[in-house]
């Protein structure tokens, strides 16, 4: 077998990313992304494109947050987790896959592939996510009526909320980010985040009952590539009533109204009861993502 060359691409040669033939389609996934040329890597057997990832990040990132497009020609996993492991970044991997991957059996082993790949490269699993996309031929959820939503200004009032929402998640990275540094890390990366996010502050928005209690908070958002359901959490003490749904609807609406003509939005497969009410309203499952995490020990530059 002849040697393998690893190397970044840029502006010139951009073009031997898309060489690769990919038996899970995952370029349809990534149409609406742009990927820098120089956060594009492959490795190359014989001039042939073998393995090749992208780095994802927001337009004014110095680095890339995350590690998102990955695949391997077949046969060639210890050239993928090669990519991998001398890349100049460390951060975590997205595979994103095809709904049903797992009963095909090409694409499964396609997946299986990158999973080998990416463990061979010191990364270990994190967590299987739903990737959602609503579109107007979804038709637009039915509003409950039973909260009452309103701006908050005031970042404590949403880190507070979000620390009470975070005490009983099912969500796998804020249970990872309270095992880091408790309930007041989750919260804050919630708060970075968002404000992280092209869309404005002042979408954010409170749910209270008509009594005037705090039943949660939603959070219609705008990331890079575009519209998405930013967050939705309901307090402990309300739960057991339904509200996530009615915090998804208006969320939905909320977007809608500001001129979204797509919403994307995910949860973790474990997550059922979530997964539920984006079934509730409307809201197809177009895609699946499995999370990794990057390896604990440093990884070379190249």
């Amino acid at each position: 077998m002849t040697d393998l060359v690893i190397r970044a691409l840029d502006e010139r040669d951009a073009h031997l990313f898309d060489t690769l033939p990919d038996p899970l389609c995952a370029a349809e996934a990534y149409r609406t992304v742009r990927y820098r040329p120089d956060w594009k890597r492959v490795a190359l057997r014989d001039g042939r494109v073998v393995a090749r990832a992208a780095w994802w990040g927001g337009p004014d990132d110095a680095e890339p947050l995350t590690a998102e497009w990955f695949d391997v020609a077949d046969g060639e996993e210890a050239a993928g987790a090669e990519l991998l492991r001398t890349a100049p970044w460390s951060v975590g991997l997205e595979i994103r896959l095809p709904v049903g991957w797992r009963d095909h059996p090409v694409q499964r082993a396609a997946a299986d592939a990158r999973y080998a790949a990416a463990r061979a490269a010191g990364f270990t699993f994190f967590v299987e996510r739903l990737v959602y996309r609503w579109t107007p031929r979804c038709g637009l959820p039915v509003r409950p009526g039973r909260l009452r939503f309103a701006p908050e200004p005031d970042d404590t009032v949403f880190f507070d909320a979000l620390r009470r929402i975070h005490s009983a998640t099912m969500d796998a990275h804020a249970r990872k980010a309270i095992a880091e540094g408790g309930l007041d890390l989750a919260a804050q990366k919630e708060i970075d985040f968002f404000r992280w996010c092209p869309s404005p502050r002042q979408w954010w928005q409170v749910a209270r009952t008509p009594e005037g209690d705090l039943a949660g908070i939603h959070i219609p958002a705008h990331n890079p590539q575009g519209p998405c359901i930013g967050f939705i959490g309901v307090v402990p003490e309300h739960r057991g009533h339904g509200y996530a749904y009615d915090l998804l609807a208006e969320c939905t609406h909320f977007l809608v109204e500001h001129g979204a003509e797509s919403i994307a939005a995910a949860t973790d497969q474990a997550n059922t009861p979530m997964a539920a009410h984006f079934a509730k309203a409307g809201y197809p499952v177009v895609g699946e993502r499995t999370h990794f995490d990057a390896p604990v020990t440093s990884r070379p530059a190249s």
